[in-house]
């Protein structure tokens, strides 16, 4: 079932039917993600507070974020508010939030492991979990974002945005893990993360204004 949820097809709409089947996926597509979400986050936490990494720990407390987002999504596509301008335009803001959210907590996170010179251990459960969610990322936020358009909605390709970042955020995770399990670098994560926070505030603040989506 995940796999046809991630398959990227060309959308069209042609009418009611076909707008509603995919709000209907746009749902489903809402759910999974969140529920591969709530996983990260709970081997995400686990492995941070045992290795002291703060880099995981905030990994952890993004896909908290996103399950918010993803929730926002399921929102929007429920009780007939999908067609509404005004709940779209909310949906997009409450996304955009999510992104200020993300990019606050990554950089005061990175900017405070920076000055403090911590060190954490060695995580292999981490460096694992990086190497799945960077590329299960990369396909949601694809289909995600083909949904979106095909439903002229800034809000779910803002979502799918931020499933991207978190895609950027695993790469930049992995890198950090395992440049300092193989060579001590333990200031290459929380550099990483401060141009991903950037690039968030980014997204947010194109999120806020509306013109995340080019369709519109």
């Amino acid at each position: 079932m995940t796999e046809q949820l991630l398959q990227v097809r060309p959308l069209s709409l042609s009418g009611s039917d076909d707008r509603a089947r995919l709000e209907q996926r746009a749902r489903r597509l809402a759910l999974a993600g969140n529920a591969w979400h709530l996983a990260e986050a709970a081997v995400a936490l686990a492995a941070g507070f045992v290795a002291a990494s703060v880099a995981l720990q905030g990994f952890g407390f993004d896909s908290g974020i996103e399950l918010l987002a993803g929730g926002v999504i399921v929102w929007l596509f429920t009780g007939g508010r999908g067609s509404s301008e005004s709940a779209e335009r909310r949906a997009q803001q409450l996304i955009a939030v999510s992104f200020f959210v993300l990019a606050l907590y990554v950089a005061s996170e990175s900017v405070r492991d920076l000055v403090g010179g911590r060190h954490p251990a060695v995580s292999w459960v981490g460096i694992g979990l990086a190497i799945v969610s960077a590329p299960t990322m990369i396909l949601l936020a694809r289909a995600k974002r083909r949904v979106g358009h095909g439903l002229v909605s800034s809000a779910t390709v803002s979502e799918a945005a931020q499933n991207q970042i978190c895609a950027y955020l695993s790469f930049a995770l992995l890198a950090g893990l395992l440049l300092n399990a193989l060579a001590g670098w333990w200031w290459a994560d929380p550099a990483a993360a401060l141009v991903i926070a950037g690039v968030a505030a980014y997204e947010g603040w194109e999120s806020w204004r509306g013109e995340h989506c080019d369709c519109c």
